[in-house]
């Protein structure tokens, strides 16, 4: 939280020149966070620089200039789409950062208001998604657009088309008032990339040497701006309403009548959103949201905090750039610094060569943080990176969290350059890159860590799903040597099983039963299993309606599957 600016502390001409100097980067970053998709810093220092300008603007309003990023609401939308011009403005939201300014925003509402009775509030998690607008006349989806500089955004109409849980066209509740269809409504909402979705997209970019995204938010903010529609209904968008632009085209009193009907149309709604009839019930399901964030399937950065009641909303109306009756209250920030010690190359199913960075322990939201993805060799040369470089990482929708940049500043001269290595680390065996592609990998089919992943993947919930299998059962078993190639699994014997350490007839019958319940797949499923380079869900699912048995698909000869659309050039 910044300071208040002591005005007795600085005179009009240097608040003159820090204000200048705060347009000048507040601008930039705007620039480079709504426009390019490609912040240069992160939101805290973002916020920190905005609310310094809100407070140098508040005491010293003769220094407020026509083009003052506090009178904006985001930045200008690229040339590549159509405008799309917005009736009612999008407009930002203000921020708290702790509970004691939670309660200055409940004072200042109350002293607009004349009254000392708490509203009832909303809260709701703050998607780290993209603000979008959806148009619908007579029930029909007639335009969407990005929320742009809140006054004029992108037409996206064909690519939010593409989203699956989107309306094309509202759900009327005949006979019902609550869910008659106005003639015109705007609906208000955010598209993310759900967690499982940004891992699978950033695997395959690594895969085609493309550059990878930041975060989910990134990730979504590129996904509907491709200007092709096909590209952008291959990744997965997901969709939760937050609002409409006018209150008063809907038969609706609250938010919470609003959130009913919405729901009666079609929209899907955040489970998560809860209404509190105290403050205290606000800061509880902060810490809830807080505690939670990391196992939801998408990416949350705080909660936004709203006034249910329309009538109280439009007594409080705007400013120039947020409403009055809302506000938003981010979470600590994701990132921290440490020193990258080394290196781990880590060997896959394909024989893919993966380095992990080493690092000193930190603690980032609360868990220790040790290691941190590098994807591949172009990642390590891209960011600059050395063994002995501080370097900031962040938590990224990822399990393993990734570095994001070193920081050059603090070099001593004693780092070492990171060396890709030529070898196997497991086998020995000669690492190889194909022309094109940004993957290393062994090229040695016997290579003991790619027939232990296989044999993971094999049995684990991409695979056959075997309950009870996991990687430490496998390891144990490929130890002793009960199992050393797939077919191993369908012939363990039960008497040597139940013999081993932390087994016995239980546990061996058990792990029996589930594997006999597994063996008999659904072809797909089975092809998937296998694991082999190139062949995902998607690809399974393909052969699986061209070719009718595994004899079948065996027997295929290259221009067979070179006749199953995407089977060999769409990568997984």
């Amino acid at each position: 939280m910044s300071k208040k600016i002591n005005k007795t502390a600085m005179d009009a001409q240097e608040a003159e020149k820090r204000l200048d100097d705060l347009r000048g980067q507040i601008t930039r970053h705007a620039h480079q966070y709504y426009v390019l998709d490609d912040p240069l810093i992160s939101d805290g220092e973002y916020d920190r620089l905005f609310r310094e300008l809100l407070e140098l603007e508040e005491q010293f309003p003769e220094l407020v200039t026509p083009d003052s990023p506090s009178l904006r609401v985001g930045g200008e939308p690229l040339d590549a789409f159509a405008e799309a011009a917005h009736d009612v403005p999008m407009l930002s939201l203000d921020n708290v950062f702790d509970a004691q300014e939670l309660l200055s925003f409940e004072e200042k509402i109350q002293r607009y208001l004349q009254t000392t009775v708490q509203p009832t509030y909303l809260a709701e998690p703050k998607l780290d998604g993209l603000a979008v607008e959806l148009i619908y006349e007579n029930g029909l989806l007639i335009q969407g657009s990005t929320r742009g500089n809140g006054l004029v955004g992108e037409n996206i109409t064909a690519q939010l088309q593409t989203v699956q849980v989107i309306p094309l066209r509202l759900a009327a509740k005949e006979g019902k008032q609550e869910g008659a269809i106005p003639e015109k409504l705007a609906v208000r909402g955010e598209v993310f990339l759900p967690r499982k979705a940004f891992l699978q997209l950033n695997e395959q970019r690594a895969e085609q040497g493309e550059a990878l995204f930041a975060n989910p938010r990134n990730a979504a903010a590129g996904s509907l701006r491709q200007l092709d529609p096909k590209v952008t209904a291959s990744r997965s968008l997901n969709f939760y309403v937050y609002g409409v632009a006018d209150t008063e085209a809907t038969p609706c009193a609250d938010l919470e009548e609003l959130f009913s009907w919405l729901g009666q149309l079609g929209f899907p709604v955040n489970p998560l959103i809860k209404f509190c009839r105290t403050l205290a019930e606000v800061e509880a399901q902060y810490q809830y949201l807080q505690t939670i964030r990391h196992e939801l399937e998408y990416e949350i950065d705080g909660m936004v905090i709203k006034v249910a009641d329309f009538a109280l909303q439009q007594r409080l109306g705007n400013t120039t750039r947020a409403p009055r009756w809302a506000t938003a209250w981010k979470f600590p920030a994701t990132q921290a610094t440490t020193v990258m010690t080394g290196v781990d190359f880590q060997v896959g199913r394909t024989g893919a060569i993966t380095p992990v960075a080493l690092l000193e322990p930190v603690e980032v939201e609360g868990v220790i943080v040790r290691r941190a993805s590098l994807h591949n060799q172009d990642e390590i040369e891209r960011k600059g990176l050395m063994i002995g470089d501080t370097v900031l990482i962040q938590r990224a929708g990822d399990v393993i969290p990734e570095i994001v940049k070193p920081i050059t500043e603090q070099r001593t001269g004693e780092e070492q350059p990171l060396v890709f290595p030529s070898q196997c680390p497991i086998c020995d065996a000669p690492l190889q890159r194909p022309e094109g592609e940004a993957i290393t990998r062994c090229v040695s089919l016997l290579c003991p860590a790619q027939q232990l992943q296989r044999m993971i993947y094999f049995v684990g919930k991409a695979g056959l799903d075997i309950d009870g299998f996991g990687r430490k059962n496998v390891e144990q078993l490929m130890e002793v040597g009960l199992i050393q190639e797939i077919p191993d699994i369908f012939r363990l014997p039960k008497e040597q099983l139940a013999i081993l350490d932390g087994w016995g007839e239980k546990s061996a019958e058990k792990l029996l039963l589930a594997i006999a319940e597994a063996k008999h797949p659904t072809l797909s499923r089975f092809i998937g299993a296998l694991g082999i380079r190139y062949v995902g869900e998607m690809t399974s699912e393909l052969l699986t309606r061209h070719f009718s048995s595994l004899d079948d698909l065996l027997a295929a000869k290259k221009d067979d599957l070179l006749a199953v659309e995407a089977s060999v050039s769409r990568r997984q």
